[in-house]
């Protein structure tokens, strides 16, 4: 069973002001890495806009339509302080979601064991009713609910960016058959992600990290706290949020991670998918802002995931 690794030029054409750290540089840099002789054996897909039906299990059809019809012809459209649309973005959003869905798919057609949509924008800041932090719509949270078209009652989002997910929180909150857990530096944007908050249906974990922490307290956190509580939820398929920002050398995180650390966070993630979700589990690209370090983090997963 082959892994899947889904790419599209849209990714890097998805348009930001000049100077803005979630550039297409980022997206090139990751195909570039993925495109070494040691990822010959993934089978390389296309990745397909998501339908209006998949965007709407996570964002309600007014968000949605204000999403695409804020998309402009040219020049940027600007939702926050840092989020952008351009020309080229909405199909990158689409195709992001649109990615998991399919991979989605795949794997529960037999097709796929696994996969990695190498996309940008990154999602995980998208609420159900609001774009922010880089993020238009929260691909990982629509992956992860499609996923129940498939049968998949219960459904996992893992986290290890370097910034909380508070989107797929506020998306999973109130779902009593939705699991979400994120490690991340505490404080930081967007200034979520409390290990008191648990959800109302205690399916919520997080684990803030200290500014200048690293390999240790890491997979601390993941081996002491996050990893068996994913394992008590008993999902039956897992999405992992893969934000490389947490490495030592980013620009926007001050935690101290390695490439290392974000392939034992796969090799424990995909073992709970083995164990629980018959080895049922994909992987979006989040942040990571540093090239050279996002390149070779997320060549680590990947390799990881083709191992598993």
């Amino acid at each position: 069973m082959t892994t899947l690794l889904y790419t599209h030029r849209s990714f890097g054409a998805h348009e930001v002001p000049p100077g803005h750290v979630e550039h297409g540089g980022r997206y090139d840099a990751v195909a570039a890495a993925l495109n070494a002789e040691e990822f010959s054996d993934a089978e390389r897909r296309e990745p397909p806009r998501a339908s209006r039906e998949q965007i709407e299990l996570v964002h309600p059809a007014a968000f949605r339509q204000a999403v695409e019809e804020n998309a402009p012809a040219q020049g940027l459209a600007q939702f926050d302080m840092d989020t952008f649309m351009g020309p080229s973005s909405l199909d990158a959003t689409l195709r992001a979601a649109g990615g998991g869905c399919a991979a989605v798919d795949a794997i529960f057609n037999g097709e796929a064991k696994n996969a990695f949509i190498a996309s940008r924008p990154p999602g995980h800041h998208a609420e159900p009713n609001r774009a922010m932090g880089f993020c238009l719509f929260n691909g990982a949270a629509v992956s992860a609910i499609y996923a129940r078209e498939h049968g998949a009652k219960k459904v996992a989002v893992l986290d290890f960016d370097v910034h909380h997910g508070n989107g797929t929180e506020a998306a999973f909150w109130h779902d009593e058959n939705a699991f979400y857990a994120s490690s991340h530096e505490w404080p930081q944007y967007p200034g979520t992600g409390r290990a008191s908050d648990r959800g109302a249906y205690n399916n919520i974990a997080n684990a803030p990290l200290a500014t200048g922490e690293g390999s240790d307290e890491f997979r601390r956190a993941w081996g002491d706290s996050l990893l068996p509580m994913l394992s008590e939820f008993d999902p039956d398929f897992i999405v992992i949020s893969a934000g490389f920002d947490a490495h030592g050398a980013d620009p926007l995180g001050g935690l101290r991670l390695t490439e290392d650390d974000f392939a034992w966070a796969t090799d424990e993630i995909a073992a709970i998918a083995k164990d629980k979700a018959n080895g049922r589990m994909i992987s979006l690209l989040e942040g990571g802002y540093d090239l050279p370090a996002l390149a070779s983090s997320a060549a680590a997963h990947m390799r990881r995931m083709m191992n598993a």
